[in-house]
């Protein structure tokens, strides 16, 4: 069994050194790997970090970019039974990231796998909420619904190559391909095991414009959705009363209180700016996917 490790990159050279080094230090237990990095014009040293670790590098020009195309020129460029993807700002917590995570592959009891992700030193405070909202503790494997992420999955490569992923989103294109597979009784599966840490270094307009096109892309996947300004404005004081809470409890509300405002207006209000002209979706899944701790697997 081999797995093809596909990691995106533009400008990677921050936590690229970390991940690398993580990757080769993996306890693989006869597992065979390569590293396959797909950069869309790095001017940095990620290219230069990638030869150095012995990569095969994948470019693709920044006019011909998407998520799902630079996913599946990586994948077309793999040689492995199995597909890892991982942020090239994602680093594994252990050693055993890796087998974790192809594990419920190679054993047949899923086609898909996504493990979980924590904050690292340098994430924001509100990030970290998210992340203990959608990666809980406890494995679920297979799961119910389609929710997973490419920060931090694996696929079969034999699933990949009659499905790829959807070139033309704007983001979101694992939960469009999840979604896809389950619809035909294909198993996803999430791995708490498989622990990374997943860090952001964002200014405040970038982080609109994340959620800006997943809101965008999550219209495409799930239609029905309709964020309306009332709805900005309730999630907005929702998740600041949640994040506030918790920041006080940690003793760090004075110093957390601006970024805390900042980081959850530019989510919502990216939201929002995304997703305000498609129809209404019924208020029990619209409020699954959107306030703070209220989960339900899509």
């Amino acid at each position: 069994m081999r797995a093809s490790i596909v990691i995106r990159t533009y400008n990677e050279q921050r936590y690229l050194p970390r991940l690398l080094r993580a990757i080769h230090t993996q306890s693989t237990q006869g597992l065979d790997y390569e590293v396959i990095v797909v950069d869309s014009g790095s001017t940095d040293k990620t290219l230069e970090l990638a030869k150095d670790y012995r990569c095969k590098i994948v470019h693709i020009a920044k006019s011909e970019f998407s998520f799902g195309r630079s996913l599946n020129l990586g994948c077309a460029a793999a040689r492995g039974d199995c597909l890892v993807f991982i942020s090239g700002h994602c680093v594994p917590v252990n050693d055993e990231w890796l087998v974790r995570l192809v594990a419920p592959l190679v054993e047949g009891q899923v086609a898909m796998t996504y493990g979980r992700q924590i904050g690292g030193e340098t994430t924001r405070f509100s990030e970290h909420q998210i992340f203990s909202k959608f990666y809980p503790k406890n494995s679920q494997t297979p799961q119910k619904g389609y929710f997973c992420n490419n920060a931090n999955s694996a696929l079969l490569q034999s699933v990949w190559s009659t499905y790829r992923f959807n070139e033309a989103l704007t983001g979101l294109e694992d939960m469009y391909l999840g979604k896809q597979l389950t619809e035909v009784g294909i198993k996803l599966g999430y791995v708490a095991e498989a622990m990374v840490y997943h860090y952001h270094h964002e200014s405040w307009a970038t982080v609109q414009r994340r959620y800006e096109r997943e809101a965008i892309a999550l219209q495409y996947i799930m239609p029905e959705i309709h964020v309306s300004f009332a709805d900005f404005l309730r999630y907005l004081s929702s998740a600041l009363l949640l994040d506030m809470g918790c920041a006080l409890q940690q003793k760090q509300l004075w110093q957390l209180s601006k970024e805390i405002f900042l980081f959850r207006f530019m989510q919502f209000w990216g939201t929002y700016r995304g997703n305000h002209n498609h129809r209404q979706l019924s208020r029990k899944r619209k409020e699954t996917y959107f306030y703070p701790r209220q989960t339900e697997v899509l």
